[in-house]
């Protein structure tokens, strides 16, 4: 679990205050941001940037890479040696990123060979999460999700989890809808996965139940931004990304992994497309979920594996089949017998 939280609008402020004792003498904090932010001085501006301290902005088009991430690492080691630690502003793909670079600062050879699980070895150096946008629960969860050269898994140990994280619901105001919404879309995905899992329990329930419960409150009462939206749907990230801690995802995710790394969707977006197709095993979930696209008008991407080819589809399964404990606990122990590559193929093409 994340030890330290701070919470409140407007305690983006804090900031040089709360890392401050973490400050080592010559060794500068990075900065990674979104670069949507970039010339933004009504955020940028307010960094707490002293000595050698660096901002460095990050395109977010495509989800972090394990390339991308040993890349970044090499930067730092050659240019500081040692920093006293990263700070990642913006959305899932920023926190999941500044989780990794920290790992790495402390781990030899490519991020690649940690994807998995319980993999890493010792800390990372010191991690702050600060979020812009609210629902991958990437703030809170023991998992850093990275596309590598054969897969796209999660850097899943307890040392991923940040040391630090700032929730201000005033920095998620303003962003587009659509990005709110598919971001929503994860979290509230999340909750219905680890609620109809088979590695349920008392833990991942009562953080799972809230979770949902402010999603819903969102999305299926609401149709318009306001503050209290912005501060439901944080706490609902926050809730959701503890729920998955203890449990585990289901059924959309692991479709999801394999169509994010052939095609690239980006994660949000990814789960929902499948989950539109999820009545099978979530029910009474998918039929939510469609109350919320109509409500708030949202055009789901359709026919997106329509011109795969069968090495694409091959690829996709493999990726996917290969998330056994998201597979196991969607479907229990004997769910290999009841997901098989060809009915897999077959929710594929109707995508």
């Amino acid at each position: 679990m994340v030890p330290r939280v701070i919470y409140g609008r407007g305690s983006f402020d804090d900031l040089g205050e709360i890392i401050a004792p973490k400050r080592q003498a010559d060794a500068p904090f990075i900065f990674f941001i979104d670069e949507v932010f970039a010339g933004r001085e009504s955020l940028v501006g307010r960094i707490p940037l002293a000595g050698r301290d660096k901002i460095i902005f990050i395109n977010t088009t495509d989800e972090p890479k394990t390339k991308q991430v040993d890349a970044l690492r090499n930067q730092l080691q050659e240019e500081f040696g040692s920093v006293s630690g990263i700070i990642g502003v913006g959305g899932g793909s920023i926190m999941d990123l500044t989780k990794a670079v920290g790992l790495m600062m402390t781990h030899e050879g490519s991020s690649a060979q940690y994807q998995g699980w319980d993999l890493l070895k010792r800390p990372g150096v010191y991690r702050v999460g600060i979020p812009t946008l609210s629902g991958t629960g990437a703030e809170v969860s023991r998992t850093a999700v990275l596309t590598g050269p054969e897969r796209k898994l999660g850097l899943n140990s307890d040392y991923t989890t940040f040391d630090q994280v700032l929730l201000d619901p005033a920095l998620t105001k303003g962003a587009p809808t659509n990005q709110r919404f598919f971001t929503g879309m994860d979290c509230y995905i999340h909750c219905i996965e680890s609620l109809n899992g088979t590695y349920l329990n008392a833990f991942s329930k009562s953080y799972g139940e809230k979770s949902q419960e402010l999603c819903e409150e969102v999305f299926l009462h609401k149709n318009d931004w306001d503050d209290e939206s912005d501060e439901a749907l944080m706490m609902a990230s926050w809730h959701g990304g503890m729920s998955i801690a203890y449990s585990q995802v289901g059924v959309a995710h692991a479709v999801s992994y394999g169509m994010a790394f052939v095609l690239g969707t980006h994660h949000g977006v990814g789960n929902a497309i499948v989950f539109n197709y999820l009545e099978e095993y979530y029910p009474e979930g998918v039929r939510k979920f469609h109350d919320m696209i109509s409500r708030w008008g949202i055009d789901l991407p359709r026919n997106v594996c329509a011109a795969c080819t069968d090495a694409q589809f091959e690829s996709m399964i493999n990726v996917s089949l290969g998330m056994t404990p998201l597979w196991e606990n969607a479907l229990g122990k004997n769910w290999q017998r009841i997901m098989t590559a060809e009915k897999l193929r077959k929710l594929y093409e109707r995508m």
